[in-house]
């Protein structure tokens, strides 16, 4: 029913996966309809004009200066510092540090808060608009007198908390927002690198209600039609719903093309993916159809925790406890109940969508999956030796690890975070038919994308009803992927009359500049007869010749090859390269599923780690000092007929 692959070298598969990886010449018995034209790559764009041919790594959700959470707090990196950091130039950090990217970026979003944007700037250059303003003034004179961190704090109790606009003077948002629009188009370079238009909407709701609803807002075209609206803040409404609407008058007035990324559900004390509306009226299927329109896509782990599952949600999965945040809110208001907890992942999400499905004709939550940094530094870094910080005051130094990442507004330190809790970050794994603003976002729209935590491992993953045991291993596998089924992000096709259960073809090729890989997984979610969620977790590849078990599982764990005190492991186990072609073996054709691949990799060290050694210091014993990297593929989803 399934085969992985074992003990190859990554020589002896570097080749063969390039076209699991990217593409290869089709065989045409494996592609239905006789070839017209003698190059394939002509007869594949005619047959499938979304096929994606390259894999492309990003940050949908970064921080500059122009935040006020950023600059007002010790950042001095402006939009060109992170674009110029992403495209593989050092740069001097707000600490005075020299930094530089491994692999350079294919594409960034600078994402500054649309709330009060660039008011730090502003304050830099003491703008006469701003001082005259009460509260401008009262920040302009505390960050003059070095208290930066109060003024902050000032901003956010009476301000972006209450969803309160201290300032009200759009004079100031069109300012900064025409810089940033200038710096994107300046620094997008097609077929190169991409630089979009975006900001974030920032709600928290309320004090009474305290919640994390942010999403980060995308724009395709450039800032002659981005240039004709300015950035939708919590302020105008704290209501996703009054953002959509934003996005809707946006396409019909210019013409262009937008999309909004929520993230950090962890923090949401169970409103992100909640059944109920914010006005507390039940979801219904405009709400859903309305939602699915302008979310296809939903950040699941970046700085602030890892938003795949929770250990309460998933006790049979012993990854599940990953990156785990779920002390509270985002602004540390109200502490975390059990109840809240089905609402925030994004597993048990997509089995609420099933369950939505089922009562309103119609899945409010059939998004694909993306990772991100969101960090306030301006530098996106993703690897845990090059772990930049979540903040200005987070970026390398002996005590970092001790620092605030979020100080609770409550003034309750027990729903503080610190440091020494944070990844290192997400990434974005994009596949699309070339670096630019354009296919990219139709990727995203397309839901053909994946997650990881800050590696780049390349992850393909297809679904329909009739591949073979070996087709995983053809040179062609991609072309056979897309030509008798559906990419990660579709829906299954209606299954052949003889069909028993879904085929589903997956496959992983290593970061070089990472860990090898210990397994693939799949995650089907469903809903029973009862209409209870269901879960289930698949090992379908293994690496080092192990076994599966008739259970699913691996019968023994890859081992750990980390040295914690000198943060150091060797690739002496795992595979480079695992595939797979796997079959549900418990499939209901009358029920509703939805399937995932989830990819890990050996055990590393952590960033913890990292500055132990490289800083001579020690940490208390509850910070990891090793984890497994991972990847998550936006699903699959099978729909019964009728």
């Amino acid at each position: 029913m399934l085969r992985s692959s074992a003990n190859l070298s990554v020589i002896t598969i570097a080749l063969p996966f390039t076209a699991f990886a990217q593409d290869i010449a089709p065989a045409a018995e494996d592609i239905a309809g006789p070839p017209q034209n003698y190059s394939p790559f002509v007869e594949r764009t005619v047959r499938n004009r979304n096929f994606a041919e390259g894999l492309y790594w990003g940050d949908t959700h970064l921080h500059t200066m122009f935040s006020t959470d950023a600059g007002m707090i010790g950042n001095t990196l402006t939009p060109e510092d992170a674009y110029r950091f992403a495209r593989g130039e050092e740069v001097i950090t707000s600490s005075g540090q020299r930094v530089r990217i491994g692999r350079p970026l294919d594409f960034l979003v600078v994402s500054d808060h649309a709330e009060n944007l660039g008011m730090p700037v502003m304050l830099a250059e003491a703008n006469r608009d701003l001082l005259a303003t009460e509260y401008g003034k009262r920040f302009y004179d505390l960050v003059q007198a070095g208290e930066g961190y109060e003024a902050f704090r000032l901003w956010g109790t009476d301000g972006v908390s209450q969803n309160r606009d201290v300032i009200d003077n759009p004079k100031i948002n069109r300012t900064i927002w025409d810089r940033q629009i200038e710096l994107a188009d300046q620094y997008n370079d097609p077929g190169s690198f991409t630089a979009f238009i975006g900001f974030e909407w920032t709600s928290i709701n309320n004090q009474q209600q305290p919640s994390n609803l942010h999403r980060v807002v995308v724009f395709k075209e450039d800032g002659r039609k981005a240039g004709q609206v300015l950035p939708f803040s919590a302020f105008h409404s704290p209501d996703p719903e009054d953002l959509w609407a934003y996005m809707e008058s946006y396409e019909t007035e210019t013409g262009g093309s937008v999309l909004a990324i929520p993230h950090n559900g962890n923090l949401s004390n169970g409103l992100m993916f909640a059944t109920e509306k914010l006005n507390g009226e039940p979801i219904d299927s405009e709400y859903a159809e309305t939602r699915m329109r302008w979310e296809p896509i939903v950040e699941v782990t970046q700085i602030k925790g890892d938003g795949e599952t929770h250990p309460a949600l998933s006790p049979d999965d012993e990854f599940a406890d990953y990156g785990t945040w779920d002390k509270g809110d985002i602004a540390g208001f109200q502490a975390k109940t059990p109840e809240m907890l089905p609402f925030e992942y994004s597993r048990s999400a997509l089995q609420v969508g099933l369950q939505q499905e089922l009562e309103l004709g119609i899945n409010p939550f059939k998004f694909g999956q993306i990772g991100a940094t969101d960090a306030h530094t301006a530098v996106a870094t993703t690897r845990d030796d090059n772990f930049w910080g979540k903040m200005p005051s987070s970026e390398p130094s002996p005590t970092r690890w001790e620092h605030y990442v979020i100080q609770a507004l409550s003034g309750d330190d027990m729903l503080s975070t610190f440091e020494y809790e944070a990844l290192a970050a997400g990434l974005a794994g994009v596949w699309a038919r070339e670096n630019t603003r354009a296919a990219l976002f139709d990727a995203m729209q397309a839901k053909e994308v994946f997650a990881t935590t800050g590696t780049r491992m390349a992850v393909r993953f297809f679904g329909g009803w009739d591949y073979s045991e070996d087709d995983v291993f053809r040179p062609n596998v991609v072309d056979i992927g897309y030509a008798r089924g559906v990419p990660m992000g579709g829906d299954l096709p209606s299954a052949r009359n003889d069909a028993s259960a879904p085929v589903f073809m997956v496959g992983a090729l290593k970061d070089p500049d990472s860990g090898n890989l210990d397994r693939i997984q799949i995650i089907k979610g469903w809903v029973d007869a009862e209409g209870s969620r269901q879960e289930r977790v698949y090992d379908v590849a293994v690496s080092d010749g192990r076994e599966i078990g008739s259970d699913g599982r691996a019968r023994e764990s890859v081992g750990n090859t980390v040295d914690e005190a000198n943060a150091t492991y060797t690739n002496s186990i795992g595979d480079a390269e695992l595939r797979a072609v796997w079959i549900d073996p418990d499939f209901d054709p009358k029920v509703p599923a939805v399937y995932y691949a989830r990819v890990l990799e050996i055990p590393t060290p952590t960033w913890q780690a990292y500055d132990e050694k490289f800083y001579g210091i020690q940490m208390t014993a509850d910070v990891p000092r090793s984890h497994q990297e991972r990847a998550y593929t936006s699903p699959i989803w099978y729909t019964p007929e009728g």
